[in-house]
């Protein structure tokens, strides 16, 4: 059963400094515990209305199913958008390398239950017993060369096109989740974000926000620490705890 008062969370999104407009968008869903940042991706028609559609959709999920029919119409959700995304490029672009497309990942959370879904490389972070774990595996050139080649995290963002997407909502004509289900413990914190802000902050940059006692106040950290320095890319997060 749902627990409406049971999460709080803060969402916010920024330009930064670089970009012409904002790409990134955000669900922030506490009352049904649900969460959601999408990265347009940059450089591609409509990336902007690719990454809005994405939450907007996801926000008019019915909430009245178990933790596993909700977790089950998420990916369904996710899945359609690919499939739509690729039919309106068909159906009204002349250029044949298009791409509308989205990078996703979201948080469901129902009691002790939770699972984060995704596709790209906006992450999900844990903040349990002072510590910070990454819970989402970037799908990126750069995390396939380190997995694949034995490369250092440094080795392969040197490799050209290291930040190339290996996944993303309307990239391809199949779209493949990842999906990590897990047990949630009393104060446990989480953090969706876009690669904007995790590019320009460390783990313990990170960590330090997220033990912040306010989602409000983790939020603001972590974003002026962003907004501080280059900012050269959208930033987004939403912060959600007990």
């Amino acid at each position: 059963m749902e627990q409406p008062q049971q999460w709080r969370s803060a969402a916010g999104t920024d330009q930064g400094k670089v970009r012409e407009r904002n790409e990134d968008a955000i669900l922030d869903c506490p009352q049904h515990g649900l969460w959601a940042v999408a990265d347009g991706m940059g450089g591609h028609r409509a990336g902007d209305i690719a990454s809005q559609l994405i939450v907007t959709s996801l926000g008019e999920l019915t909430q009245a199913q178990t933790f596993d029919e909700r977790l089950s119409a998420v990916r369904q959700c996710l899945h359609w958008l690919n499939r739509r995304m690729g039919q309106e490029l068909t159906l009204s672009d002349q250029h044949a390398d298009a791409i509308m497309g989205s990078t996703v990942v979201a948080l469901l959370l129902d009691g002790q239950r939770g699972a984060c879904v995704w596709a790209g490389d906006s992450r999900c972070y844990l903040w349990r017993g002072q510590q910070l774990y990454q819970l989402s595996r970037d799908h990126s050139l750069q995390q396939q060369l380190m997995d694949e080649h034995d490369m250092s995290s440094d080795e392969a963002l040197a490799h050209p096109g290291a930040r190339a997407l290996t996944r993303a909502v309307g990239a391809s004509e199949h779209l493949s989740l990842s999906v990590v289900e897990l047990e949630v413990l009393p104060r446990d914190v989480f953090l969706l974000c876009s690669d904007g802000l995790y590019q320009d902050l460390s783990h313990s940059e990170i960590g330090n926000a997220l033990s912040l006692i306010s989602p409000q106040v983790a939020l603001a950290r972590l974003l002026d620490g962003v907004l501080r320095g280059e900012a050269r890319d959208n930033v987004s997060a939403v912060v959600i705890r007990q």
